[in-house]
């Protein structure tokens, strides 16, 4: 997976993969002109819409809709250093539920990508690509 970050203007991005662009940009009182998510609520976007996937596709499979599913993620922003933690994902279903399936919808939502992601701490690594200074 790959995605390429642009700087637009001021504090705005362009966030591309494959045929996809998202804006990303600050609200007005961070110096933004607020035309897209900021970096966090597209963080909590990438959660929630991974936890609405795994929770159609198993009310789907199972024959039992999946129309209806609204997720709603939140974050407390901390520091030091800067980071959201206390991440509350709550997954909305429309269809009644035996027992089994409340526990098999929460076993899928548990195997969402993002999740397990943010759950087993991530290697990155952060290379700098700059041109060489120019001698006198």
């Amino acid at each position: 997976m790959e995605i390429k970050v642009t700087h637009l203007d001021q504090v705005k991005f362009a966030v591309q993969t494959r045929n996809h662009q998202v804006i990303c940009d600050q609200p007005v009182e961070n110096g933004g002109e607020d035309a897209g998510m900021t970096p966090p609520e597209l963080l909590l976007a990438s959660l929630g819409t991974c936890a609405a996937f795994y929770a159609v596709q198993y009310l789907k499979t199972r024959k039992l809709g999946g129309d209806g599913v609204e997720v709603s993620v939140t974050a407390e922003k901390v520091k030091p250093p800067a980071r959201l933690t206390n991440f509350v994902i709550k997954v909305s279903a429309s269809v009644h539920l035996s027992p089994e399936h409340v526990e098999g919808l929460n076993r899928a939502v548990h195997a969402c990508l993002v999740h397990n992601t943010l759950l087993h701490t991530p290697q990155i690594a952060i290379e700098l690509d700059v041109p060489e200074p120019v001698a006198n």
